[in-house]
């Protein structure tokens, strides 16, 4: 795998303080936000890489390993006690690193394992396993409520439990659910990403969702109810006499759930679209005849 420089991702040098990094990460996500981009097929993936490059250097303890290992941060761990096994233990390998520079990362684990050079039994490492990536399609309506799901994973069935909110886009992590590890060592993890498509009629932004409503010209000049669609049923609206075509209102708390926040939601924008009547009878011209006279 290539090493992914997620300073050079967010635009930043290595000396960004944690505001530099989130006003980066805020400015990039919107940026490259799938849904704002549907036609854009690097969005979701730029996207991705954004997020996990905040994830990474949000994180003071991750961003330490990172700048430390480059590559091979996420073996931090696995390679500090290794290592410290390595200085303890009389039998280790003979060969010497004290008149030269510390040795690469992944060659310092390549070292450790296989047979001796002698041919004898060499000392068996406990090593983590690799991590396993999934993609994950789910409908605006699923993603809108706590539900759990069964996935197939290298021959596995797990059954998780996907929280209401989750965003396109966003990744999560199943630990212990990716490659056995090796001589006794941990499993990697599973990543999943989520790709969700927008429902019919309502498209999600952030936590907010848009919605066009066609809007019959007699209830938008006179006013009156109608009854509209959302993801949670239907909702009865009051129309306002005189309602311009391209208005919009805000039905508060209506929107899509708040990631991990119980009983938060986002905005429901409803924007009215008012349709002119066809095929009109000769009384009914010559009534819109009369008005455009009172009108003048």
């Amino acid at each position: 795998m290539d090493f992914v420089d997620y300073y050079k991702i967010l635009g930043i040098d290595k000396s960004a303080t944690p505001k530099d990094i989130k006003n980066a990460y805020r400015k990039l996500a919107r940026k490259h936000h799938p849904d704002l981009h549907p036609n854009d097929k690097d969005a979701k993936k730029n996207f991705q890489l954004v997020n996990e490059a905040n994830e990474v250097l949000s994180d003071p303890i991750k961003r330490k390993k990172y700048d430390e290992h480059g590559h091979d941060w996420k073996q931090a761990d696995e390679y500090a006690r290794a290592q410290q096994q390595q200085r303890s233990s009389g039998q280790g390998r003979s060969r010497n690193y004290s008149n030269q520079n510390e040795p690469d990362f992944s060659d310092f684990f390549e070292s450790l394992f296989g047979g001796s050079p002698g041919g004898g039994r060499s000392r068996q490492t406990k090593y983590r396993g690799e991590d396993f990536t999934a993609e994950l399609q789910l409908g605006l309506l699923d993603a809108s409520k706590t539900h759990q799901q069964t996935l197939t994973v290298n021959g596995k069935k797990i059954r998780i439990t996907i929280p209401a909110g989750i965003e396109n886009g966003q990744t999560i992590k199943i630990p212990g659910h990716g490659s056995p590890g090796i001589n006794g060592g941990p499993n990697g993890d599973l990543y999943i990403t989520f790709s969700i498509a927008n429902h019919p009629g309502i498209k999600r932004l952030g936590i907010d969702l848009y919605t066009t409503i066609a809007l019959d010209l007699y209830n938008a000049v006179l006013g009156g109810e109608i009854t509209i669609q959302t993801l949670d049923g239907q909702v009865k609206l009051k129309v306002a006499p005189e309602t311009q075509n391209g208005s919009k209102i805000k039905l508060k708390g209506k929107g899509f759930p708040v990631y991990k926040q119980e009983g938060q939601f986002g905005d429901l924008i409803v924007t009215y679209e008012i349709v002119i009547p066809k095929n009109l009878t000769e009384k009914q011209k010559a009534l819109f005849t009369e008005l455009s006279k009172l009108q003048s």
